[in-house]
């Protein structure tokens, strides 16, 4: 289910008189990975295609460059965290991680959207790999030039 701008919401089933919020897959991309993240509120606990969060990423910049949206909200240990990463590498996958989960805490709280767009954390980055060229060993390297 989505609001007029796109974004997912939690969608809400009434059953009786309690109301129970369904987590909405969301999807974070980076170069040539793609995440796709469940946030269910819980204590913090990351299950990354099966793993710890430290077992998936040993790299303490990489964590520290995921748990950034929940930091700057101050949500940090309040939600637990499910998400399948799918191609690319270690810092992509880290990249899309932190762009699904800035988007799945807006579709559970729409408030929060400015403080996330301040921090750039909404901004999906467009940088990719540049395609090869013929006559080129590379994208942009050219054969080594010999004059005779």
């Amino acid at each position: 289910m989505h609001d007029h701008a796109g974004r997912a919401v939690a969608r809400i089933r009434q059953i009786g008189e309690f109301a129970l919020t369904t987590p909405v897959p969301v999807v974070g991309r980076r170069k040539e990975a793609v995440v796709r993240v469940r946030l269910v509120p819980g204590t913090g606990v990351f299950k990354l295609n099966g793993r710890t969060m430290d077992d998936y990423f040993p790299n303490k910049v990489h964590q520290q460059l995921i748990r950034e949206p929940l930091v700057t909200l101050e949500k940090d240990g309040q939600y637990d965290i499910t998400a399948s990463l799918v191609g690319g590498g270690i810092t992509g996958q880290a990249g899309a991680l932190r762009l699904a989960i800035s988007r799945a805490l807006i579709g559970l709280e729409p408030d929060d959207r400015p403080a996330l767009k301040k921090a750039g954390f909404l901004t999906r980055d467009a940088r990719i790999k540049e395609r090869k060229k013929y006559g080129l060993k590379k994208a942009r390297k050219a054969p080594q030039y010999s004059k005779r």
